[in-house]
C-alpha cells in the first residue's frame, strides 16, 4: 500500500547514510542465528575461523555494501519492483550456485528486521515491521524464481 511504501522510505532514509554500519548489525545477527552460514563466505579459498574474522574482512565489507545496495534499489523501486525482476532472479541463481539454501533467506529476513529494530529504535513500529516484511518477501520471491529457473543438477 502507499502507506507502507511511505513507512519503508522514511525508515530507510534514516539508515541509508551508514550502510556498512547497519549491514554489520544485520550480518552479526545472521551469524548469531545461524553460525553454519559462515563457511559460505570464502574469498580466495580462505575459510574464516570466526564470524568476527569474517565481519572484519575487506571482501566481506564489500559484500555488506552490495547487500545494502540491493535493499536500497528495492526501496527506490517500491512502485515498480518488477523492473528489478531479472536482476533479482540472477542474484538468486548466484546465491544458489555458492550453496545458499532457500531456507536461509528466512534467517536473513529475521536479521534484517532485527537490524531495523536496533537501528531505528522507537521508530520501529509494528506497521514498519509489517511493511518491511512484505518488501523482503517480494525480493526473496523474485530471487527464488531465479532458483527455480535453474535445471536440476546445475
Amino acid at each position: 500500500s502507499s502507506g507502507q511504501r511511505a513507512l519503508i522510505r522514511d525508515s530507510w532514509r534514516r539508515l541509508r547514510g551508514s550502510p556498512e554500519q547497519h549491514g554489520l548489525v544485520l550480518f552479526t545477527r545472521l551469524f548469531d542465528l545461524d553460525p553454519d552460514l559462515l563457511p559460505l563466505f570464502q574469498y580466495n579459498c580462505k575459510q574464516f575461523a570466526s564470524p568476527q574474522e569474517c565481519l572484519s574482512a575487506p571482501e566481506f565489507l564489500d559484500h555488506i555494501r552490495k547487500v545494502m545496495l540491493v535493499i536500497d534499489a528495492a526501496v527506490s523501486h517500491l512502485e515498480n519492483l518488477s523492473c528489478l525482476e531479472e536482476y533479482l532472479c540472477n542474484l538468486g541463481k548466484k546465491h544458489q550456485a555458492v550453496g545458499v539454501k532457500i531456507e536461509s533467506f528466512s534467517t536473513v529476513g529475521e536479521s534484517l528486521l532485527y537490524m531495523l529494530e536496533k537501528c531505528l529504535g522507537a521508530a520501529f513500529s509494528p506497521e514498519v515491521q509489517e511493511a518491511w516484511s512484505k518488501l523482503y518477501s517480494a525480493v526473496v520471491n523474485a530471487m527464488q524464481r531465479g532458483w527455480d529457473a535453474l535445471p536440476e543438477g546445475e
